[in-house]
């Protein structure tokens, strides 16, 4: 069974030198932050780290304490289920069939049968993306 919801993602932009996710990452940890994803990439010549945590209001709290400037609240997809051909295809064309443009996605096998992504669209779109895909 596949599960779609609706999370908060808050980025930031950082040096992109070595050891910096790793530094941000620990201090989260240590803060006790759960994550229910990330991503990181270079944005120039700085990278952009997107946070997903499980519970907003603690990840907000821990980064202010931490000093970490985060940016705005905004809106990821975070898509769980059994792994299968075309899993990730079935959503695609829920959205394209909506006439909803994905401006990205991330997906991989989770192992064990399972499989795990996230997806943005428009956030013009969130709300249809999250009727049309029962979010």
């Amino acid at each position: 069974m596949d599960t779609i919801r609706k999370a908060d993602y808050f980025s930031i932009e950082v040096p992109n030198k070595v050891g910096e996710g790793a530094r941000l990452l620990g201090a989260l940890h240590d803060a006790g932050i759960d994550l229910a994803a990330f991503t990181a990439f270079p944005s120039g010549r700085r990278a952009q780290i997107d946070f997903m945590p499980q519970d907003t209001a603690p990840f907000k709290a821990a980064a202010r304490k931490l000093g970490i400037k985060v940016g705005p609240r905004k809106t990821v997809f975070i898509v769980q289920g059994d792994d299968r051909p075309g899993a990730i295809a079935e959503i695609c064309e829920k959205l394209a069939g909506a006439g909803i443009n994905l401006v990205a996605m991330d997906a991989a096998c989770a192992g064990n049968g399972r499989y795990a992504g996230m997806f943005w669209v428009a956030p013009g779109d969130v709300n249809k993306a999250a009727k049309v895909l029962g979010a």
